[in-house]
């Protein structure tokens, strides 16, 4: 037997060493509008100041931690304030604390049996985030429904195509694989994650049909009534319809009410992806955006986007909760027990793809009860007005024009100067590192994004970057 030696870190040791990274990420955040927002490396600058071997003795975490120096240029601030590019991943300090319990739990919480807890939290937590959003009854867990914590609005909707999938064909595609004939239809304005699930669930992007839009970039529902119906006189299985409630081109609102109704018509499961604006939902006064939910068999918003709950955390409602887990249940002898036999619990690892499951309603739990309902939708009416306020500016301005309407947070907007003129500003800002922001293409034009919805964004920071467009909009030639 070798000598027996502790390389463990103590408990001491790990309050210590806490202490130092807690300071140190608040020092991040009172200092974190002094770093560029977009980081200005070159590819493999960050990885040439790195050791080039592992250290065959442990290191002192003082070191460890002061190593940060060099990676900190190669980190672009999702979390500054200036950050205006994609949608946002915002995080909170509540948020960040009820991450770091569960990482200290370090739950696996696959089964019910194997953490209660874990799984009762959840089901808690997002039955509470019904009544806040004004969803219908059905997705609550009291129902034929229920909802689950998944990673992103990509898996939800991956798992919502499966359970479609195998509604329509009674199961046999689970048995005997995907035999064609089967189609799914979105916008063509729809999140890339569509296309990807009809991929990985062995539909076919031929079998993916992108309906085409209004002038408002939403889908166009008489045009999917049509194609529907083309479809089904050509022998096709049309079994799956995807609406976007904030679209990440435009955050565009697809008539969810006239979408659901088609869908009714012809049995077809109805999904509705609102990975950005569900949150906006918090506010009674935008709950128009989700208009005709009630019609979905399945939901789903990111409170990682603009919920102030870190990534990863995505919560998807499902209307009939036995259709998803008989699509996506296998029950080998090592995950038996009293309780799943029971009937009487939910073991979550049958409403996603991964066995595996973290204590993700945590962060999610500490940041409601944080924040209160009343906090929350305080900070949502605050980054709509200020984008509101952004594109009362960019009217006014003759060199500039809207792209888009302005339903929530987005403002999509272009120089008149055309494409190369707005490359060449977005470029000239993001180098500049006073801001970040991104860009699309509406009707074919290279267009400027600006969302506001950072955890810490105030009125000053879109005022900022507002001048500072206009000071670098003078310069172009």
């Amino acid at each position: 037997m070798p000598e027996e030696k502790n390389y463990h870190m103590t408990a001491q040791q790990f309050r210590q060493y806490g202490r130092a990274v807690v300071d140190w990420i608040a020092d991040y955040y009172e200092k974190i509008e002094t770093f560029p927002v977009l980081s200005q490396v070159k590819p493999g600058e960050v990885r040439k100041t790195l050791a080039p071997k592992a250290p065959g003795k442990g290191e002192a975490f003082a070191d460890i931690l002061r190593d940060m120096d060099k990676v900190m240029p190669g980190i672009t601030h999702w979390q500054s304030p200036n950050f205006f590019a994609y949608f946002p991943a915002n995080a909170s300090g509540p948020a960040i604390l009820g991450d770091l319990l569960s990482s200290a739990l370090g739950v696996q919480g696959m089964l019910w049996a194997s953490s209660p807890a874990c799984t009762e939290v959840e089901t808690h937590v997002l039955d509470w985030l019904v009544s806040m959003l004004g969803l219908p009854e059905k997705f609550l867990s009291t129902s034929s429904g229920g909802g689950v914590i998944q990673d992103t609005a990509s898996s939800a909707s991956l798992c919502a195509m499966l359970a479609a999938r195998e509604r329509v064909t009674r199961y046999v595609s689970n048995r005997q694989g995907c035999r064609g004939g089967l189609v799914a239809y979105t916008s063509n304005q729809a999140h890339s994650s569509i296309e990807k699930a009809a991929m990985v669930s062995g539909i076919g992007l031929d079998n993916l049909r992108l309906i085409d839009v209004d002038g408002n970039f939403a889908m166009r529902p008489d045009l999917l009534a049509r194609r529907i119906q083309e479809d089904r006189e050509a022998g096709l299985v049309p079994f799956f319809v995807s609406a976007t409630v904030g679209t990440t081109s435009s955050n565009a609102l697809d008539p969810i009410s006239s979408i659901g109704r088609t869908c009714q018509q012809h049995d077809i499961w109805f999904h509705v992806d609102a990975a950005m604006s569900g949150t906006a939902a918090l506010c009674p006064e935008f709950r128009y955006v989700q208009q005709g939910v009630e019609l979905a068999d399945s939901y789903t918003f990111n409170p990682h986007k603009w919920m102030f709950t870190n990534f990863d955390c995505n919560c998807f409602y499902v209307a009939n909760r036995k259709t998803l887990t008989d699509t996506l249940s296998i029950l080998p002898e090592y995950l038996r027990n009293s309780a799943t036999e029971s009937g009487e619990v939910f073991d979550y690892r049958d409403w996603h793809i991964p066995l595996g499951r973290r204590f993700r309603s945590l962060k999610l739990w500490f940041v409601i009860r944080h924040y209160g309902v009343e906090g929350l939708q305080y900070h949502i009416r605050r980054h709509i007005a200020m984008a509101h306020q952004f594109a009362e500016w960019v009217k006014e301005d003759s060199r500039f024009e809207l792209a888009a309407p302005v339903p929530l947070n987005l403002v999509c907007f272009r120089h008149r100067g055309g494409d190369e003129s707005n490359q060449r500003l977005m470029e000239r800002l993001n180098q500049s590192g006073a801001l970040y922001i991104t860009h699309t293409r509406l009707n074919d034009r290279f267009t400027l994004r600006f969302c506001v919805g950072q955890t810490n964004t105030e009125q000053r920071h879109v005022l900022n970057a507002w001048r500072r467009i206009q000071e670098e909009a003078a310069e172009l030639k």
